[in-house]
């Protein structure tokens, strides 16, 4: 199945395309590039509200904005959320799961892509309409898919325990 059936399939059944996911064993590359699409895409989603700071404040121009955003979500943020994978697997393994270290940072870097097409909309709000409810709707909108996402992937990863 393709990526992009996957994450629409996700917001209809989400427990169906996680264990589809994992069931496609252990591969590190595959669980890298979902990791680093999805913070390629939230990079992307940043642009429409950084070209809004640049002209409504000229003090720091939007290459310098551009070049923090791409620091913080490619190099820094896949650092960050491999350790908060690794977190979520030693508190789930506290609690009684059996998943694997793989299993975990699978269930958040494939939550974190699903719910990207969510974070691309909230650039749009961010850069056409600014800060308001609308963007705090949204934002929060995005957030709580992620942590769906991410509660039912760490649900289906640390479930049972898989030999590979």
């Amino acid at each position: 199945m393709s990526i992009s059936n996957d994450i629409a399939r996700m917001y209809l059944r989400p427990r169906q395309v996680v264990r589809a996911r994992l069931a496609q064993g252990q591969r590190e590359d595959r669980a890298l590039a979902v990791l680093m699409g999805a913070c390629g895409l939230i990079f992307v989603a940043q642009w429409p509200r950084l070209a809004r700071e640049a002209h409504l404040d000229d003090t720091i121009g939007l290459q310098a904005l551009m070049a923090g955003a791409l620091m913080g979500w490619v190099f820094i943020m896949p650092l960050a959320l491999y350790g908060l994978a690794a977190l979520s697997h030693l508190v789930a393994t506290a609690v009684g799961g059996q998943g694997t270290w793989f299993r975990a940072r699978l269930a958040l870097f494939w939550a974190l892509l699903a719910a990207s097409p969510l974070w691309l909309f909230h650039g749009l709000v961010a850069g056409f309409i600014g800060p308001g409810p609308a963007l705090t709707f949204v934002g929060l909108l995005a957030l709580g898919a992620f942590v769906v996402f991410w509660g039912i992937g760490l649900a289906e990863a640390e479930g049972q325990r898989q030999r590979t």
